[in-house]
């Protein structure tokens, strides 16, 4: 290695982020793909898709110190200013206000490829689970329970065809974009998407089934956060789609997603198809797999921890 490696080398490994940023202005250069993967890896250390607690304060210190144009390493911020920094930082793109940055969060902060950009969905979310579950249904086209490599490449292209921008994305670039997506969002590296996984991919705007009135210990004695008639009705209207009075198939595999997401992290087809038998056996659901609004009431007055309204 001779000096000038040598050199490159080390300020790499003093700051990471000071490769991607134009020595004479000092601004982020458009990441690739590939590129703005490095930089994930590079501080989500532990895998956990999240950037937190060290791993978040090593990245927001060398973002910052590598805007300097002199070579001012990150100890250079004081814990002072880098608890202010956080604060900050955390109010423009912690839009969860989880306190961490996930990986979409982290893409719009850092200046990519418009194409590859426009697959994290940002001002396109879904309306509802059963949507998800109609993609998934239609790109799952094996029906193995998992969306494989060839299957996420050609999700990937009908969303740029439907961006009208398929035909700026060569083959090549196409299969970057889906070795990229998998390496992200694959969290248990076995090569494709399943359930879970695919739902932080193509994310969905409110699991309404996660508010604070299904949460267990969350409903005082006044009853201040007890399930209403309006919620129930909100609920069945959002899996409904098709308001013909019962939630079936798409519809009923939606509820049961987001019913899933509430007791499960990461989950796959078999436990979707396990836990559809559990909850309907439990409110005696007729033969034809549908879910009428009296047998969605009973279900939701449980998860809510509540008796049955003629018990109230």
């Amino acid at each position: 290695m001779d000096l000038q490696q040598q050199k490159v080398h080390i300020e790499k490994a003093q700051n990471f982020m000071r490769q991607y940023r134009d020595p004479e202005s000092r601004e982020l250069k458009k990441l690739s793909a590939n590129q703005f993967m490095d930089v994930w890896s590079h501080y989500d250390r532990d895998g956990n898709g999240y950037i937190e607690g060290t791993e978040l304060d090593g990245f927001l210190k060398e973002f910052v110190s590598s805007a300097n144009a002199t070579d001012l390493g990150p100890e250079s911020l004081t814990d002072e200013m880098l608890v202010e920094l956080k604060s900050c930082f955390m109010e423009a793109y912690d839009d969860n206000q989880d306190g961490k940055i996930d990986i979409r969060e982290l893409a719009q902060l850092l200046p990519m490829e418009e194409n590859f950009l426009l697959l994290f969905r940002f001002d396109n979310p879904l309306e509802s689970s059963v949507e998800f579950m109609k993609i998934w249904r239609e790109y799952d086209s094996d029906n193995s329970g998992y969306i494989e490599a060839d299957e996420l490449k050609n999700f990937l292209r009908d969303l740029l065809k439907e961006a009208k921008k398929i035909n700026d994305v060569s083959e090549d670039k196409l299969i970057e974009y889906t070795d990229t997506m998998l390496r992200v969002f694959d969290a248990n590296k076995d090569g494709r998407l399943q359930l879970s996984e695919m739902a932080k991919l193509l994310p969905v705007k409110e699991n309404f089934l996660c508010r604070q009135v299904f949460k267990e210990g969350r409903i005082d004695e006044e009853g201040a956060a007890r399930l209403t008639k309006d919620d129930i009705e909100k609920v069945f209207s959002l899996y409904d789609r098709d308001n013909n009075g019962s939630i079936e198939n798409e519809e009923l595999r939606g509820f049961l997603k987001d019913l899933l997401e509430l007791v499960k992290k990461d989950y796959d087809a078999q436990d979707l198809i396990e836990f559809e038998e559990t909850i309907l056996r439990g409110v005696g659901y007729d033969k034809e797999g549908k879910i009428s609004r009296k047998e969605l009431t009973m279900i939701l007055l449980a998860l809510a921890k509540q008796p049955p309204e003629d018990e109230q």
